[in-house]
């Protein structure tokens, strides 16, 4: 199998690394900067191109198998819907903020296989969540509490960034959907503090995030949120920093220069926020599932916690996100999975022979997802 790349960032690299041993990989960016970090004895075959430039993205992937889109999430749409049209099959990990269920349709005409949003959270947190829900008669709550953080906590911020603190300042300022009573509720961002203790990390504050996306409409549960993990006292930072209008868009006049405060602060918070090359930092994820199965009231508990890998010189946000893709790929590759169309990760996780596959090949690479079951 032929497969390509789009993007050779932070989980595009890794994930091109752990396909290389068993199928024919090519990793496309335009940066030749980020093209350079690859081994050339890596047997990895690297193009720099824009690959936001239509034409020449859809003769690019011509010779390919299967693609990855690991683009940035504001060009993730338009480059699937590329692909798509194309018809290329495509693992997509580029968490557009569009609905790519609109795109199920022209999926289905051109023959593909799209499995979307396939990383850790949105991804994995799915698949277990599509999974329990389809052993239940009634799912009734879901809970997911993630977070990637630094090991050393560093004043003032005690946190560090795999991206680019734009990104972040997202999850800090795009209203949360939750669902509450069975149905669709906003709630402010950074909202609703609680603070929850884990054996791994300690004490660490859980807040209101958007990070539910399709789960909102294809899971049936009346009670579903999910929270961003740091360490405690950050929630309450960041809100004096919105509320103060550090994150605004709209430009404001200095000194007679029109000027984006987020732009600003995302310059002055980088330096900060910056992860280092080769610096330890973390993944904590739980997911709770709550409902009625075989006539009891049951609880499904998965919990993940992964490290930067030394050895690979491999970021854990950029492991437990880009393996949970390449995995998809691999089970693609075994047919596994045969359908036609777009797929969110839950659609996968009804299947579960896929999702042994899954937790198997992450479970290869030290990524263990550690299951309770208990009545309730």
């Amino acid at each position: 199998m032929r497969i390509i790349v789009l993007g050779a960032g932070l989980v595009g690299r890794p994930m091109a690394i752990d396909l290389a041993p068993e199928f024919d990989v090519t990793i496309a960016d335009i940066s030749n900067e980020n093209l350079e970090r690859i081994d050339p004895g890596s047997g990895i075959k690297t193009v720099c191109q824009d690959l936001s430039e239509k034409t020449a993205l859809t003769n690019l992937i011509s010779d390919f198998d299967l693609v990855i889109n690991a683009v940035p999430g504001f060009m993730g749409f338009e480059t699937l819907r590329t692909v798509i049209e194309a018809g290329k099959d495509v693992v997509e990990i580029a968490f557009s903020p569009e609905d790519v269920m609109e795109l199920d349709e022209l999926a289905k005409q051109n023959g593909v296989t799209a499995i979307c949003d396939m990383g850790v959270a949105p991804g994995m947190s799915n698949v277990l969540i599509g999974h329990v829900s389809n052993m239940m008669e009634q799912t009734e709550k879901v809970r997911i509490y993630v977070g990637g953080l630094p090991k050393r906590r560093t004043w003032p911020f005690e946190y560090k960034a795999p991206f680019s603190p734009i990104d972040v300042i997202e999850e800090y300022t795009r209203p949360a959907r939750v669902v509450e009573n069975g149905e669709e509720v906003i709630k402010e961002a950074l909202s609703e503090v609680e603070l929850l203790t884990f054996d791994a990390v300690g004490t660490l504050e859980a807040f209101n995030s958007d990070g539910l996306r399709s789960l909102v409409h294809t899971i049936d549960a009346p009670d579903m949120v999910e929270k961003t993990l740091r360490y405690p006292g950050h929630a309450a930072m960041m809100k004096v920093f919105r509320e103060t209008g550090f994150f605004s868009q709209d430009s404001v006049d200095v000194r007679g220069q029109k000027v984006r405060p987020i732009d600003l602060t995302a310059k002055l918070l980088f330096p900060k926020w910056e992860l280092g090359a080769e610096e330890p930092e973390l993944t904590i994820m739980q997911v709770i599932i709550e409902g009625v199965e075989n006539g009891k009231r049951m609880r499904y508990t998965y919990d993940l916690y992964d490290e930067y890998d030394p050895e690979t010189k491999t970021h854990s946000m950029a492991r437990t996100t880009g393996y949970a893709a390449t995995s998809a790929v691999r089970m693609f590759a075994e047919g596994l999975f045969t359908q036609k169309g777009v797929f969110v990760p839950e659609f996968i996780g009804k299947d579960s022979k896929c999702v042994e596959f899954i937790l198997a090949c992450l479970k290869e690479r030290g990524i263990e997802y550690v299951e309770r079951v208990e009545e309730i």
